[in-house]
């Protein structure tokens, strides 16, 4: 499996997360995630294995052999995405995965 499938099969397992939980008033929310966490993975699909974002995904440390995993507070700021562009996105967890490497 490629880098970009394992980082479209991650957003698609963060967005199902958010489909499937219950909050009493969320307004929303949690459908407007997992809708901006399914475009990110279609985003992820169309980059190629030499994109600049899956190059410093991977010097983030990101991919393990078999699987996306950007960390603790990558993946908790994954899951408040709300929208915007994918690519801030990717960008967003670079950043945070690349502080948790230094610490």
């Amino acid at each position: 499996m490629g880098k970009t499938e394992m980082l479209a099969d991650f957003l698609r397992a963060q967005a199902r997360r958010q489909l499937d939980r219950v909050e009493y008033r969320d307004d929303g929310r949690n459908a407007r995630c997992a809708l901006a966490l399914l475009d990110a993975a279609l985003y992820a699909t169309e980059l190629e294995e030499d994109d600049a974002l899956i190059v410093e995904l991977t010097e983030a440390g990101c991919f393990g052999p078999a699987q996306f995993d950007p960390g603790e507070e990558a993946t908790r700021a994954v899951r408040a995405w709300e929208g915007g562009e994918p690519r801030d996105l990717l960008r967003f967890v670079v950043m945070i995965s690349k502080v948790q490497l230094m610490s």
